[in-house]
């Protein structure tokens, strides 16, 4: 078994050569620790003119309304992904239609991929995320407890395109970065 000096690791911030920002450097070893973005895939669900939402569960803001949505998993597609995530936040099966939005939330380190899905049929539930699920009427909708600016953005486009075949998939709001009070 190989052993390492007990201060091995990426622990020293520096520029590592040929790159143009600092990186977590191992002295020992020359490993370069490239702390880089998460990737979070999620899906407006359609069905019968609902909308699929989750009460969240788990922090970050507990007990507010958002899409099924989650970090990517090794070994998957963002396809794959968004329709796992609505399995195990709301138990429903979906039919992925077509890349809707790509949010950059820089602040938190996220780039969202969020997709236009219809569920294949309304026997929905929470899963160990979330509290509550339910499919709302667009008027029905609680704006006022969206988990995230990116829930509101994902609707709002999906309402916008709707009946829409082909399109260009949306991105940020103009001059918006995902920041939301946490008070609210």
């Amino acid at each position: 078994m190989a052993r390492y000096p007990k201060d091995a690791g990426p622990i020293v911030s520096k520029v590592p050569e040929g790159d143009n920002r600092a990186r977590l450097v191992c002295e020992a070893c020359g490993f370069i620790h490239y702390h880089n973005p998460k990737v979070v895939v999620g899906a407006v669900c359609g069905y019968e003119g609902k909308i699929l939402l989750c009460r969240r569960a788990i922090e970050p803001r507990t007990g507010f309304w958002t899409i099924p949505a989650g970090y990517l998993e090794l070994n998957e597609t963002s396809l794959e992904g968004a329709a796992r995530e609505a399995l195990e936040e709301a138990k429903a099966e979906i039919e992925v239609e077509a890349l809707l939005a790509v949010y950059n939330i820089p602040r938190i380190g996220q780039l969202q991929l969020i997709y236009r899905a219809r569920l294949e049929n309304a026997r929905i539930g929470p899963g160990p995320e979330s509290l509550e699920t339910r499919l709302f009427d667009w008027r029905e909708i609680p704006w006022d407890e969206l988990a995230f600016p990116s829930t509101r953005w994902a609707l709002e486009h999906f309402r916008e395109l709707e009946g829409v075949a082909l399109f260009q998939p949306r991105t940020n709001p103009r001059g918006e970065t995902g920041d939301f009070a946490p008070g609210r």
